[in-house]
C-alpha cells in the first residue's frame, strides 16, 4: 500500500527536490511545495502547483508554519549554496534552518520527517568541510531530527546520499545501503535519492533510520525496499 498522507516537500527546486516531486507524482501521492521563488518554482512544474505553493524560507517559523499545515510528512532536500558567498551559510540553513523546520514541523503535528543529507558527515576532517564546515552542520541538523522524532508517534528517515548526479530515471542502477558512515566514496543519481525518500514514506524498515546510500553497476529494479530490508536487518544482528 502506497502512502495516503499528504507531503511537503521543502527545497522542491532544487535539482534532487525536482525529483522528489516527480516520484510522489509517479505513485499519486498528494504533496505541497516551499520554495523561495514561486517564479521558479511555476516555471520549473507548471501552473498545475499554483495551489500547492507555500513561498518562505527555513529561516523564518512563520514560513514554516503556513508551509506544514495539512501536512503529514516533510521531506527536506534543502542545502546551502557552499560556492555562492552571497547565499546563507551552511550553519543557517543545513544546521539552524533544518531544525528548526523539523521543530515546527513536529509542533504542527507532522508525523515523519525525511531529511536528505550527505555521506561523511560523521568526518570532520573531509575536505568538503573547508566550505563552511558543511558536513558537521548537517550532522547537526540530523542529529536535532533523531532527537525530536524518535518520540512515540513520530518517526524520520535520513538518507546520506554519496556525490550527486544529474543522471537518467529511477530504479535503474543496483544499489548499496549501509549505516555507520562506512561507505569512504561513492555517487548516485538524485533520481535514485528522491526514490528512496519517498518510498521511506511506506517502507516500515525505513522508519527511524540513519544510513548511507550509493550506486553501483546498471540494472532495472523495481523497488528499493530489498536494501531497507537488508540494512534494517543487518542493525538486528
Amino acid at each position: 500500500m502506497r502512502y495516503s498522507g499528504t507531503v511537503l516537500v521543502a527545497g522542491a527546486t532544487g535539482r534532487t527536490g525536482q525529483w522528489v516531486v516527480k516520484r510522489l507524482k509517479h505513485y499519486g501521492i498528494d504533496y505541497r511545495l516551499f520554495v523561495r521563488s514561486g517564479e521558479k518554482a511555476l516555471e520549473i512544474f507548471g501552473p498545475e502547483v499554483v495551489d500547492r505553493l507555500t513561498i518562505g524560507s527555513i529561516e523564518h517559523e512563520s514560513d514554516i508554519d503556513a508551509a506544514v499545515k495539512n501536512a503529514d510528512a516533510v521531506i527536506c532536500a534543502v542545502g546551502g549554496n557552499v560556492t555562492d558567498p552571497e547565499s546563507p551559510p551552511p550553519s543557517a540553513i543545513d544546521r539552524d534552518g533544518v531544525m528548526r523546520l523539523a521543530s515546527r514541523s513536529k509542533e504542527r503535528g507532522v508525523e515523519r520527517f525525511i531529511l536528505v543529507s550527505s555521506l561523511a558527515v560523521t568526518k570532520p576532517d573531509h575536505p568538503l568541510n573547508k566550505y563552511g564546515n558543511v558536513l558537521m552542520m548537517k550532522l547537526e541538523g540530523e542529529n536535532e531530527v533523531r532527537r525530536l522524532y524518535s518520540e512515540k508517534g513520530f518517526s524520520y528517515t535520513i538518507l546520506r546520499p554519496g556525490g550527486l548526479v544529474d543522471g537518467g530515471e529511477s530504479l535503474q542502477h543496483e544499489m548499496v545501503f549501509d549505516t555507520g558512515d562506512r561507505i569512504e566514496t561513492g555517487t548516485i543519481n538524485r533520481s535514485d535519492v528522491a526514490e528512496a525518500a519517498v518510498e521511506a514514506l511506506w517502507i516500515p524498515e525505513a522508519q527511524n533510520l540513519t544510513f548511507e546510500l550509493i550506486q553501483q553497476e546498471a540494472t532495472s529494479q523495481d523497488s528499493f525496499e530489498r536494501y531497507y530490508k537488508q540494512v534494517a536487518s543487518s542493525l538486528d544482528t
